[in-house]
């Protein structure tokens, strides 16, 4: 049951579905932020416990889990801590811990509309896209990989350590702005067009950490593969904040975060190998648990946080409650709503364009001191510290640095006033 404090009722799953629907019209959808919101949407924050003493805008990092999944984490952690090593050593019947992973591996696949078998579970994004960056088996001396600016900084620094690891070249270039789809895509052309014979391998991100540009995955895979250069997709940004699965975008090997747009417990990841390019990727680390026909035995076998990976289901549920296009409709509007009352503030930069293919909730804006990212961080801090509004500043972009907003479903349309509110009184000390 949740609590829904606006209306001073409690309401169930069925409630809260009948309600976003009710809100939605005929389409079923939830309704897009502009002017007065909705009451029935301003239900949606109820469902988390968070602290609004402060407007967490920085929702990039992690996710919240909801009420319902909080608790299940720690429904989870109790049964853990009673039942520990007996559990993990597959000693209580019926609850096997290697049949209880596997489900969640097989709930992951599901969403994402893949074979189980392709799957192995991480312990974050960052666990996954290194799994794959430094287990590409097809690299030799000599050979090169790519990467661009707006790319995730590990997964830089991973590709960079091929140089020493493999005697890989590195090849860096950088997303132009405006970054619209044709832009994009020509960048992505030009490159591959005048990269050396030996390119081997391209690291493309879903969605941006830095900028919230949406990237034309299929499109750039396409490309690559055509010239027979392997594409590794960073995906950890877009699985539950993007509705698609593994076939829109066509790649071969993607990694996830579950713990950010799923609102999974910290500590879940996965990764995807598509089953015919498995022998691509090396086992990890010697890895001799699994077969080397497994997938799994592509990640780590430490011990893990169970309680967290055991809870991903019930995140998966919730996300399937409100339902993934109209998450990712709402998640837009969220953005949306403060984008479009700051446009007209001078020299005002909105790092991606209205495009709805080619952004999410995360969106980031400079102005023109903020190039500098001494003064990309002092705005992201006088907005935490006057304004009691946190956001985050990103530099490596090329064009300069920017601050990084990052709206989620508990996040309120007056919360993101506030911002707007800020940002008009503050903006003029950074022409």
């Amino acid at each position: 049951m949740f609590r829904d404090r606006f209306q001073g009722r409690a309401v169930n799953r069925r409630t809260f579905m009948a309600s976003a629907a009710a809100t939605a019209g005929t389409a079923g959808a939830l309704p897009v932020l502009s002017g007065q919101a909705h009451a029935d949407t301003r239900s949606l924050p109820s469902l988390w416990d968070v602290d609004r003493s402060v407007v967490n805008l920085e929702n990039a990092y992690w996710g919240v889990m909801p009420r319902s999944v909080e608790e299940e984490y720690a429904k989870q952690t109790r049964y853990l801590n009673r039942h520990n090593v007996t559990f993990v050593r597959d000693g209580i019947p019926g609850r096997e811990r290697t049949v209880a992973m596997d489900q969640v591996r097989a709930e992951v696949a599901q969403l994402m509309g893949a074979s189980k078998e392709e799957f192995t579970l991480t312990r974050n994004g960052t666990e996954a896209m290194q799994n794959l960056i430094l287990q590409y088996g097809s690299l030799r001396p000599g050979d090169a990989v790519m990467y661009a600016d707006l790319d995730y900084d590990e997964m830089q620094q991973a590709m960079d350590s091929l140089t020493h690891r493999r005697g890989a070249r590195v090849i860096k270039f950088s997303i132009p702005e405006p970054a619209t789809t044709a832009n994009i895509l020509d960048a992505y052309r030009t490159q591959l067009k005048k990269a050396p014979a030996g390119l081997k391998l391209l690291l493309v991100t879903h969605l941006s950490n830095r900028t919230g540009i949406v990237m034309p995955v299929r499109e750039i895979v396409s490309m690559a593969r055509a010239r027979g250069v392997d594409t590794l997709v960073d995906a950890t940004q877009t699985i539950g904040h993007l509705d698609y699965t593994l076939s829109d975008l066509d790649a071969d090997f993607v990694g996830f975060s579950l713990h950010k747009w799923l609102c999974a417990p910290l500590g879940a990841g996965a990764v995807w190998i598509r089953g015919s390019r498995l022998e691509s990727i090396e086992p990890c680390m010697g890895n001799t648990m699994f077969p080397a026909e497994d997938t799994r035995s592509r990640s780590s076998v430490g011990t893990v946080n169970f309680a967290a990976v055991l809870t991903v289901p019930k995140a998966i549920e919730f996300h399937r409650g409100i339902g993934g296009s109209r998450k990712q409709r709402h998640l837009q509007s969220l953005r949306n709503y403060w984008v479009e009352r700051v446009r007209d503030i001078p020299g005002m930069q909105i790092l991606t364009p209205d495009d709805t293919a080619r952004h999410g909730a995360v969106t980031s804006f400079r102005l023109p001191a903020m190039r500098d990212y001494a003064q990309a961080q002092k705005m992201a801090t006088l907005l935490l510290k006057k304004h009691r509004v946190l956001t985050v500043a990103r530099t490596g972009i090329t064009r300069g640095s920017a601050v990084r907003v990052t709206p989620t479903l508990y996040n309120t349309p007056q919360e993101l006033d506030r911002l707007v509110a800020a940002l008009r009184q503050e903006s003029g000390a950074f022409l």
